[in-house]
């Protein structure tokens, strides 16, 4: 009897696991698809003049700043902006937020303006 089963049993492969995926599964595979295909477009090379500017404007005006680093990561995309209030400098870099920027590192950087959730439109 139990050869005659397995004789006309048809498996349907993978498709029977289908139903084995929690919803917390299906969750984290959609964050990891949109953190791949998350990309910060490439800012423009500012020189060491226009950048000091920027900075210099940022401490008299107390402005947020982002900045954008040079490198780039094994597929040559640049990670996310380094966002935040200028906190200190000494020779090497400065200071943004707790984090440590050298300035040979810095490609762009600008004012950043933060929107406040009450100006949200719905």
């Amino acid at each position: 009897m139990l050869n005659r089963f397995n004789e006309r049993y048809q498996d349907r492969g993978t498709i029977k696991w289908q139903g084995m995926f929690l919803s917390e599964h299906n969750n984290s595979m959609d964050q990891i698809q949109k953190e791949l295909q998350h990309t910060v477009p490439k800012k423009g090379q500012m020189s060491f003049e226009e950048i000091s500017e920027v900075l210099n404007a940022a401490v008299v005006y107390n402005k947020s700043i982002a900045i954008q680093l040079e490198s780039v990561d094994a597929d040559n995309n640049y990670s996310d902006d380094i966002v935040g209030k200028l906190q200190g400098h000494d020779e090497l870099g400065l200071w943004v937020s707790g984090t440590k920027v050298n300035y040979d590192e810095i490609r762009n950087v600008e004012f950043y303006d933060e929107i406040k959730w009450s100006s949200l439109d719905e």
